[in-house]
């Protein structure tokens, strides 16, 4: 007799991975940059795709504002609002069981520290994220400890801030210089002071964030930052080849999903045009039989 061959399923998801703790808390990105473990995050903007990020056990999901882009078709993130945060955080939120989830505050959804707690706590209470992601520096601590204050955990971001992306003149590398790097270091120490539990370096200079991820405790995640820092993070339709022609240095494809996608939507035009699609196993017909229908009619 043969022995049965089936291949049990991972309790958690599509994947056999080491998925950690059952809930990805703020404490554990703290315990895996300790341990130096690498912590993954994507971004992420609807339940079907945060399904798929938690089958593979991804630790950090944020709901970017990037989604200005990505989803909007926008040139930058600035029409992003807060409605439309709340809106794809809490899609995102029914998708997830595991994944640390963190909702990006948008433009000018945090210029003082009373339309910061307001903001920002619709983002807990709507859009069930476990935590809210700002951009800035110096200039944000107020903030940053009004929110940690409130209850409201922070995660930071410095670097290449994409709100901010007029003010620096388009989107260009941070942190080159002596006096940017002082900056840099000078915000990332008074941010971790001020309460951050973890922070984005975006687009700095490879040995500068690795010095930077050495003096915090708390964890860094880069994105075009380097392999120094304590985790990365990606556009999950970046890393997916979703958007064949946009790859900036720091993307990576790890898979080419477009031209799957492409492919498909070929084969099922060219299905229906030759009258294959839909085939009998896709139709749905009349469980009477015919001939009972006939006697029926006539008695």
């Amino acid at each position: 007799m043969q022995e049965n061959s089936t291949v049990a399923v991972p309790p958690r998801g599509l994947y056999a991975v080491d998925s950690g703790p059952a809930r990805i808390r703020i404490h554990h990105l703290t315990e895996l940059k300790h341990k130096r473990q690498r912590i993954t995050a994507v971004t992420c903007y609807d339940a079907t795709f945060a399904r798929l990020v938690d089958s593979a056990a991804i630790d950090v999901v944020l709901v970017g504002d990037s989604l200005g882009n990505v989803i909007q078709g926008q040139e930058t993130t600035l029409q992003v609002t807060v409605d439309h945060i709340v809106y794809h955080c809490a899609a995102v939120a029914r998708g997830l069981q595991r994944a640390h989830l963190v909702a990006d505050m948008p433009f000018m959804s945090y210029r003082n520290v009373d339309v910061a707690l307001q903001n920002a706590g619709r983002m807990l209470a709507q859009g069930h994220a476990h935590a809210v992601k700002l951009e800035g520096g110096l200039e944000v601590v107020p903030i940053v400890e009004a929110l940690v204050a409130a209850g409201i955990p922070v995660m930071g971001h410095i670097g290449l801030t994409p709100q901010s992306v007029h003010a620096l003149g388009g989107n260009r590398v941070q942190g080159r210089g002596d006096r940017q790097r002082k900056r840099l270091l000078q915000s990332a120490q008074a941010l971790q002071a001020a309460g951050c539990y973890a922070l984005v370096v975006e687009a700095i200079p490879a040995a500068l964030a690795q010095e930077l991820s050495a003096a915090l405790t708390i964890a860094t995640i880069g994105i075009g930052a380097g392999a120094g820092c304590d985790g990365q993070i990606l556009v999950l339709y970046d890393m997916l080849g979703l958007n064949p022609q946009f790859k900036p240095k720091f993307v990576k494809h790890f898979a080419q999903i477009g031209e799957a996608i492409v492919a498909a939507l070929g084969h099922y035009k060219a299905e229906v045009q030759a009258g294959e699609f839909p085939a009998p196993e896709h139709t749905y017909n009349d469980p009477t039989p015919v001939a009972a229908v006939k006697r029926q009619a006539h008695g």
